[in-house]
This record gives structure tokens, C-alpha cells and sequence, in this order.
């Protein structure tokens, strides 16, 4: 085992990818593509640690796909997230990539590996076969390098080297800002780096994501509070009462929240939304709700139809199931016909037949996002 860590960054917002998920998060098969990029790195056991620095709101979720790598969370610059890295480095030698170059061949991570000592950091590069034109000036192409990841750097020299307030865009232009040696092997032109998704339809080595679909269930209830505002699926019910909770009490988008999440394996409300916080006080469930959907949204599935079953006495349901109806469809970007209400009694049995209270059922259908499409 090389004397080497192996560190996967895929803290980005991914803010210039045009499709809807994070691209760390779209499925080859049922592998997040950052899983995926960092098993093809780690074919055969070169690496003494795997560090994948993720954005801080994922960490928690990633780490429900494997207990092998040490999660980091990742910093507001890449410069930034590298300097958390290194804090749980303890070999000599890093490589470092992007999750966005995510075809690399095993023959590049050998060559970077064969050249660790000749430099204080090893970059593989492509050549141009194309007349270059700088500032309306033509320039030898055979000076132009084009620099890809991973990069293998000296630990204690690319530490120094990211000590300042310049940005840089890779490792190895830090390391040469401070005079350290760079060392140039030869890259492959199948590392193809994704930045804005059209460059999917050229990446042959990722298969395409399962046809599975993901089933949830979520189940709350709340008793009712003289004197408060009821809010049910986004709606304002007439009433002279609402719910007893620590948010407005939605007891139907906390109950669908939880389905979603169960759908994706990601735990519950009071995961995300702890009623020990005080900046939820009173806090609108629609916005919980809204911020649900984007994390199912960056983390690569889509919603395919909900249904909900709301058990109460009191008030009257029927007649606000329509406007409900429409609340969750557009809350969850649905057509309304993927959105289903149902209202039924307790037969007068229970807390909830003493018209005490309300309790809901959902169910919701989730699939991974299709990027072929």
C-alpha cells in the first residue's frame, strides 16, 4: 500500500449543471456518481485513507452508502475544502480529483503513482491539436498544456501552498506559486470533466441509473390548540383552533415529509428539523416542505405521485381537498393527479373521535432522476 490518500471533492452547489440533481448525485446504476468515481479510483488498494469531502447538508446522508471512506465536510472555496482534507491526512502523498472528471482510467492513476517522487506534485495533462489563439495572437500549441485531475501532491508542500488568499484552480498552479517542483505525465482524453451536463452524452463509461422505484411512509398527528391558526397541506382552514406543535403544526406536510424522506432512506422530519430549534418556531410548513424537495432533488430522484389519508372528526375535509390538492402538486412541482387526498373518521373512536386532534397518512413513490433524457 502506497504511503498516499486518495481525497474525492464533491462539495460543490453544482450551480452551472443544467440538470436537476447535483451532478455528485446522479446514479450510475444505484451508485451516487461520487461513490462510483471514488470505487473506479480505489481499484486495487493504492490508497492508506479515502476522504470524500461532501457538501455539509449531505454528509450525514452519504454516509448511509458506506462506513469505508471518511467524510469532510467541504469549504466555501475548492482551496477551502482541500485545507479540511488534509486535517485527517496523515500520509505523505495526496491525490486529489474532482467528482466531475469522472471516467478516469486506471493507467493514469498508476502513472501519477509511479512518478510520486519526482516531483512535488504530478499532473496529467493533454496536448492541442488545434492552432491556439491568445489575445488575438497565435502561440505554439506545443507550449499549451491542457491539466487534469487527480493530482498527486507532497502533503506538507500543498499545505503551505494553499496558506493564502489567491484562488487557484488546481493544486498544482498553488504548489508552483510557491516555487515547488511540477512533474507532467500524460493524461487521457476519456477524463472528460462534467460541468454543465451536455457533456453526458459523451461519457461512455457510466451506466445509466436503475428503474427502481423507491416507496416511503409517513405517519404524524397533533392535538388541537384553542386560539391558534389551522394550517392543513398549505392551507389556511377556517376554525377557531389549530395545531399544538413547535412549527404552524401542518400535521399533513409533516406527515408527507416524512414519507419522502423514507422513500430516499434519509431518516425523519426531526432529522432535518429538530423541535429543539428555535429558528422553526412557528415556522410555516410549506418552507419545510419546499426545502425537502430541493435536498430530493440534489441528491437525484424525482417524485412520482403521493397519497394522503387524513383521519379526522373535525373540521370538515371534503370541503378543502380540491385546494389541497393543488398546495402539495405545486409544492412538489406534480401534477395535480399525482397528488392524491383522502379524508376518513376515526368512527367516533379515540382521541381523534373525541375530535381531539388530527392525524395523517402518506405515501410517496420516488425514482431516481433519468439523465439520459
Amino acid at each position: 500500500m502506497e504511503d498516499t490518500t486518495l481525497v474525492v471533492l464533491c462539495a460543490g452547489n453544482s450551480t452551472r449543471f443544467a440538470l436537476k440533481p447535483k451532478k455528485q448525485w446522479i446514479r450510475c446504476g444505484d451508485e451516487p456518481l461520487w461513490l462510483y468515481v471514488t470505487k473506479n479510483l480505489t481499484f486495487n488498494g493504492h490508497f492508506k485513507k479515502i476522504i470524500v469531502v461532501a457538501h455539509q447538508d449531505e454528509l450525514k446522508y452519504m454516509s448511509n452508502f458506506t462506513n469505508e471512506y471518511t467524510f469532510v465536510a467541504g469549504g466555501k472555496e475548492r482551496q477551502d475544502s482541500i485545507a479540511n482534507a488534509l486535517q485527517f491526512v496523515t500520509s505523505s502523498h495526496v491525490m486529489i480529483t474532482d467528482v466531475a472528471r469522472c471516467c478516469v482510467p486506471k493507467e493514469v492513476v498508476e502513472s501519477l503513482l509511479k512518478e510520486i517522487n519526482k516531483a512535488d506534485c504530478i499532473v496529467p495533462y493533454l496536448t492541442l491539436s488545434d492552432t491556439i489563439v491568445y489575445d488575438n495572437e497565435t502561440i505554439d500549441r506545443d507550449l499549451v498544456k491542457l491539466i487534469q485531475t487527480p493530482q498527486l501532491s507532497l502533503v506538507s508542500k500543498l499545505k503551505e501552498a494553499i496558506q493564502t488568499n489567491s484562488i487557484f484552480t488546481d493544486d498544482s498552479s498553488a504548489i508552483k506559486n510557491i516555487g515547488g517542483t511540477i512533474s507532467y505525465i500524460k493524461g487521457s482524453p476519456k477524463s472528460i470533466k462534467m460541468t454543465f451536463g451536455d457533456e453526458l452524452s459523451k461519457i461512455e463509461c457510466l451506466p445509466s441509473p436503475s428503474n427502481d422505484t423507491f416507496i416511503g411512509t409517513g405517519f404524524d398527528i397533533h392535538p388541537f390548540e384553542n386560539g391558534k391558526e389551522m394550517f392543513l397541506g398549505g392551507v389556511n382552514i377556517p376554525s377557531d383552533f389549530g395545531f399544538k406543535a413547535h412549527s404552524d403544526g401542518d400535521v399533513l406536510i409533516h406527515s408527507l415529509i416524512d414519507s419522502l424522506l423514507g422513500a430516499i432512506g434519509a431518516g425523519d422530519i426531526g432529522e432535518f428539523f429538530p423541535d429543539t430549534d428555535p429558528q422553526y418556531k412557528g415556522m410555516d410548513s410549506k418552507i419545510l416542505l419546499t426545502k425537502i424537495v430541493a435536498f430530493i432533488h440534489n441528491v437525484g430522484y424525482e417524485i412520482v405521485n403521493v397519497d394522503l389519508t387524513i383521519i379526522a372528526e373535525i373540521p370538515k375535509i371534503n370541503p378543502h381537498k380540491s385546494i389541497i390538492k393543488t398546495t402539495i402538486a405545486e409544492l412538489l412541482g406534480l401534477q395535480p393527479f399525482k397528488v392524491n387526498i383522502k379524508a376518513t373518521t376515526s368512527e367516533k373512536l379515540g382521541f381523534i373521535g373525541r375530535s381531539e386532534g388530527i392525524a395523517v397518512q402518506s405515501i410517496a413513490s420516488l425514482k431516481y432522476y433519468d439523465w439520459r433524457k
